[in-house]
């Protein structure tokens, strides 16, 4: 069914008092409406990624971490992954729980960085001078990023830099991996002094 009879709904309008008559028009479209969006066929659906558990950031994902669902187009977030291998192997910025549709937003990668710290960003890992420090942040905070010369004078690398995810040191590594989203001017400056050594943060 296509549409609906407009004679039919002009004559049973025509049946109705003329001061009834603007209610009845409203309401015998509003069936007809109904009618036509019920027999209209449902959207075919398509594959969503899920998490099948609560995905810790910082851990790249594996395949038991995914699944894949059907689900109609209207209802799958903007940015929604449907193949398993375009999560594999990638990093969560933050928590996922269970059954959450995985977006690349939430994946460290570029889409993430410029969501985080807008266009023309940059993503730097570095480790702290304070791996107790790494314990106070969380994705989207902001911080300045701090390096000390031999003669412990502080100089500023960067400032509002924005934490994209920090992911737990492995064994035998010094400390917990920060990854920050900044500016490219500074991007530089700041890789290159994590390179020499531990860098120290301040919360802003």
């Amino acid at each position: 069914m296509s549409g609906f009879d407009v004679a039919r709904v002009r004559a049973t309008i025509r049946k109705f008092p003329r001061a009834l008559r603007p209610r009845r028009v409203l309401a015998v479209l509003l069936c007809a409406a109904a009618t036509a969006l019920a027999l209209r066929p449902p959207s075919p659906a398509e594959p969503l990624l899920v998490a099948t558990r609560v995905l810790a950031p910082g851990t790249a994902l594996t395949a038991a971490d995914v699944r894949v669902l059907r689900a109609p187009p209207d209802l799958r977030p903007e940015f929604a992954l449907g193949d398993p291998l375009d999560a594999i192997g990638r990093v969560p910025a933050a928590a996922i729980g269970p059954g959450e549709p995985i977006t690349r937003l939430r994946l460290v990668g570029a889409e993430n960085t410029t969501a985080t710290a807008g266009s023309g960003a940059a993503a730097v890992a570095i480790r702290l001078a304070d791996p107790d420090v790494a314990g106070l942040l969380r994705p989207g905070v902001r911080v300045d990023v701090i390096s000390a010369d031999p003669g412990g004078r502080a100089a500023v690398l960067a400032r509002d830099a924005a934490v994209v995810t920090v992911r737990p040191g492995r064994p035998g590594e010094p400390g917990n991996l920060v990854v920050l989203a900044l500016p490219r001017e500074s991007a530089t400056m700041v890789a290159s002094a994590a390179l020499a050594g531990p860098v120290a943060v301040t919360l802003r």
